[in-house]
């Protein structure tokens, strides 16, 4: 690999571990929100992390990922911050999710 790659993988990272961070920190944003403004939320992203872990040969389950991406686990961040979803979040994400 060359330095330029490397170099490229670190800004990458680094990128992702600020959305991470800054995620963590805007509590107040709900996943459906975010599904229905970016169409990813925070379960995407660990969806995702989980997934390049697996293909680098680490084996890492759902819960796993959620809590390396929510810094707790998935049932104590609902717990302390998932609030109801408005009825126009619902139907939001009803319309520009079909399939989910």
């Amino acid at each position: 690999m060359d330095e330029s790659t490397k170099s490229r993988i670190e800004w990458e990272a680094a990128a992702f571990r600020r959305l991470r961070d800054h995620l963590r920190e805007r509590s107040d944003v709900q996943n459906i929100d975010l599904m229905n403004l970016a169409g990813f939320c925070r379960n995407c992203l660990s969806d995702w992390y989980r997934q390049a872990a697996e293909e680098s040969g680490v084996p890492m389950t759902k819960e796993d990922a959620r809590e390396e991406f929510y810094g707790m686990s998935y049932d104590e961040w609902r717990r302390r911050h998932q609030t109801e979803a408005t009825p126009e979040a619902v139907s939001g994400f009803a319309a520009a999710h079909p399939k989910v």
